[in-house]
């Protein structure tokens, strides 16, 4: 959303409105319209500055994201995996295939 570049869900970190606050939703699992936002601070900075949150999840008034904010690192190493989701799905690559020997 910050940065407008496109990428699977699994690396982005989705976003809620939860009483007038921006709230990361870490199992992507809370109802409600949802924007994506790759888990770097230079992202979440992007978003803030052009105003996307308020478009994306098309709300009108001033958003809280501090709890979104404090949850990205202070300076950014590259993307970084957001938080695990729990029971969500497994990507081919993470399955192991056991082959039994005779």
């Amino acid at each position: 959303m910050g940065c407008r570049k496109r990428e699977a869900a699994d690396d982005l970190l989705r976003v809620v409105v939860a009483d007038g606050n921006l709230v990361p939703d870490l199992r992507q699992r809370l109802p409600g319209r949802g924007a994506w936002l790759h888990p770097a601070r230079r992202c979440y900075d992007l978003a803030e500055h052009r105003r996307a949150f308020g478009r994306a999840l098309k709300v009108s008034v001033p958003l809280d994201s501090s709890r979104v904010r404090s949850l990205l690192p202070e300076e950014d190493g590259g993307p970084r995996t957001p938080p695990a989701k729990g029971g969500g799905r497994r990507s081919s690559e993470s399955r192991s295939t056991v082959v039994s020997k005779p």
